[in-house]
């Protein structure tokens, strides 16, 4: 039985986000351009449930670069109405088209001149007529087995909250720099780093030439603490790299070794990454071949960092 019920409860929340999709018209799109091209914030109010998805719709909004914010109609209408000013833009979500403290706040949003997107479970409601865009989110039933509870209706309008916030993300060409920019932090965070923010630079990175005794090598390696070197050729280019594994297997062959120099004893085609490359690839990367290192050759083949698995651990668990 309550399987059977859960089932339902998400078919009928599916098939109302479903047909909500098949109505969609130029009116969305007209919404869509409101919110894009506003000079000021959104705001986004609504009573009860539809207000807790405001505040989820406005939190993606700012989470994908257009400044938005919540406005609880009941202070609204107590004083919280200066949060909306000229060059905003006004979501209001209602399932009825009749919320008493909506209604009250649609004369001075007018004063204003600011556009009003409602969406609207009636869309030939009160609030339908004072709004600039109306968009249908109505649904043929609640999933509530009382049909009482807001379920499939609060599902519809988060979700066509949802697609408002991607339509104008993509209008404003909004990209992974600027997601990563406004995400510094936790998971989202680390998997928008790239390669370029933590990989080893400068001194810190271990580097020998091609015609280097293996005894240089050792000591470079040993300096440095990353558990190899790079190798580079006279134009300072990437030849090679060898790393405590290389070194180890090489003495089991031959105790002359460290007589030897570096372009005998290195890989001359190691693995590498791109300074842009995402930091969380490179550790899939390293993760998977089981090594500990790897080389950031940039233009022209000069070694611009090395990026090492310690490095990357420490961040997630600082991310």
């Amino acid at each position: 039985m309550t399987l059977r019920l859960a089932r339902r409860v998400l078919e009928i929340e599916a098939d109302a986000i479903r047909h909500m999709a098949a109505r969609l018209d130029e009116r969305f799109e007209r919404a869509v351009d409101l919110v894009e091209k506003a000079e000021g914030r959104v705001i986004v109010t609504g009573m009860g449930k539809s207000g807790i998805v405001c505040r989820k719709i406005a939190a993606t909004l700012n989470s994908t670069g257009t400044p938005s914010l919540y406005l609880n109609p009941a202070e609204a209408v107590h004083g919280d109405l200066g949060m909306v000013v000229a060059g905003d833009v006004v979501i209001a979500i209602s399932n009825s088209g009749k919320t008493r403290e909506l209604l009250q706040l649609v004369p001075p949003i007018k004063r204003l001149s600011v556009p009003l997107v409602a969406f609207l479970g009636d869309i030939s409601s009160s609030l339908a007529d004072a709004a600039d865009v109306v968009l249908d989110v109505s649904v043929e039933e609640e999933a509530c087995p009382m049909g009482l509870a807001p379920t499939a209706s609060t599902s519809a309008s988060l979700a066509l909250g949802d697609a408002l916030a991607m339509a104008v993300l993509e209008r404003k060409g909004f990209t992974e720099d600027d997601f990563r920019n406004l995400h510094p932090k936790g998971q989202l965070g680390f998997k928008l780093l790239r390669v370029e923010e933590v990989m080893q630079r400068g001194d810190a990175i271990p580097s020998v030439g091609v015609d280097a005794s293996m005894r240089d090598v050792v000591s470079e390696m040993t300096a440095k603490g990353l558990g190899m070197t790079t190798v580079i050729d006279q134009s300072s280019r990437l030849a090679g790299v060898i790393s405590d594994g290389d070194l180890r297997r090489l003495l089991q062959r031959d105790d002359a070794v460290l007589d030897q120099t570096a372009r005998s004893c290195m890989t001359s085609d190691p693995i590498t990454v791109s300074p842009g490359d995402a930091a969380t690839s490179a550790l899939a990367v390293m993760e998977d071949r089981k090594i500990t290192c790897l080389v950031v050759p940039g233009e022209g083949g000069r070694v611009e960092g090395v990026l090492h698995l310690h490095d990357l651990w420490r961040l997630k668990e600082y991310f």
